[in-house]
């Protein structure tokens, strides 16, 4: 089987998987549904661009469509962008300076109208042929592989920053959510890294070379997809969301600077801790899994910002790991009590505040050193 033949299959099946992802997006029942959107449209996107071993059979030589086609592309990571950007913020909304990412695409299609958009079939096919000294591909080539690092830089920046704003503010066992979206996001730019190093062999003394990536690149671009559409169908609600306007420990520190520390503050937040302390041991409100720092806040009437201070500045631990430093206390007590020794580890993960497994062994060793099960034979 040759590679034009690997190239169709494989683009073929890749369409059909991406088509059958985009419709259970649009239709499945979750509270996501403009992050949905948001990725479903990327999928179209990526899915127009993978059409052009069809569109070569379907249409004989360069056309408008063809080029224009090509230049959508341009938008799929800004997409990708607004993706990452509704998942990770519960406040998310489509804004008119969201428009300032549809740049680059007017950009390069306004720089091929010249010599392409406004010629005629002859002098298309000749802008083709002699594609690799076109200044105008050769910008576009270095514009679109400039937009891929910049918008992954900007990416994996806000990952790292809603993650830790989630740890600082959120107890759920969500966490998970953010961890593979931040490997779905590092397999995508891979794949994007991929891309540029086939577009430098494009234009260098051996095209072919660029061809066989592009097969390789069709190939993993199915396993990236079958991969998400298999997450996306085990876990249809799978990310909990965070409200952007919460801001970092340590910019309210660096905020709080300006202020010189006093007696009285001190004693305020010595005061603020004894009735959280109270409060976390009488309510128990750990026991609740989707517990925020907003929910504690309301109840013990301290303000989120002066909370959040104490918990992650003064008592140096994320409100995540606080919360479920209570909940591993409560299953030790539980794995303790000998009229308990028949309840099983999974039904004590879900008394305590727990819905994973995995999140439940992880902070279990990380607060005792030891797995569930083998501090309750230790016993």
């Amino acid at each position: 089987m040759d590679k034009i033949n690997v190239l169709i299959i494989a683009t073929i099946i890749t369409l059909f998987i991406s088509l059958l992802l985009i419709f259970f997006l649009l239709t499945v029942k979750t509270k996501n549904k403009t992050s949905n959107i948001l990725f479903a449209v990327f999928l179209f996107i990526n899915a127009i661009d993978l059409t052009d071993p069809l569109f070569g059979l379907m249409f004989d030589g360069p056309s408008n469509l063809g080029m224009f086609k090509t230049t959508i592309a341009f938008f799929q990571i800004p997409v990708f962008y607004l993706y990452v950007l509704s998942v990770s913020y519960s406040d998310f909304k489509f804004k008119s300076k969201y428009l300032i990412h549809a740049i680059p695409f007017l950009i390069v299609n306004a720089v091929l109208v010249p010599r392409f958009y406004a010629v005629d079939a002859a002098s298309k096919m000749d802008f083709i042929i002699n594609r690799r000294n076109m200044i105008e591909l050769q910008f576009t080539h270095i514009l679109i592989h400039i937009q891929i690092i910049v918008y992954f830089t900007a990416i994996f920046m806000l990952l790292k920053k809603a993650k830790k704003l989630y740890l600082e503010n959120n107890a759920g066992t969500h966490i998970n959510s953010y961890n593979w979206l931040f490997q779905f996001t590092t397999v995508l730019a891979i794949l994007y890294l991929i891309v540029i190093v086939k577009n430098i062999f494009k234009f260098s003394e051996y095209p072919y070379i660029s061809e066989w990536i592009k097969v390789g690149i069709m190939v993993l671009q199915l396993f990236i997809i079958c991969w998400y559409l298999f997450k996306a169908l085990n876990n249809p609600d799978l990310f909990r969301n965070i409200d952007s306007k919460l801001k970092l420990v340590k910019d309210i520190v660096s905020e709080e600077k300006t202020n010189t520390p006093t007696v009285v503050s001190e004693k305020e937040y010595n005061e603020e801790l004894l009735k959280l302390q109270r409060y976390m041991n009488e309510k128990k409100p750990f026991l609740n899994p989707s517990l925020t720092i907003q929910d504690v806040s309301n109840e013990i009437q301290i303000p989120v910002r002066d909370l959040s201070l104490l918990i992650n500045h003064k008592l140096e631990q994320h409100f995540y790991d606080f919360i479920n430093a209570y909940r591993i206390e409560d299953a030790k007590s539980i794995l303790k009590d000998i009229t308990k020794s028949k309840v099983t580890i999974l039904e004590i993960l879900y008394e305590v505040g727990f819905n994973s497994k995995s999140s439940f062994n992880t902070a279990f060793k990380k607060h005792t050193g030891f797995t569930p099960t083998d501090f309750r034979k230790s016993l």
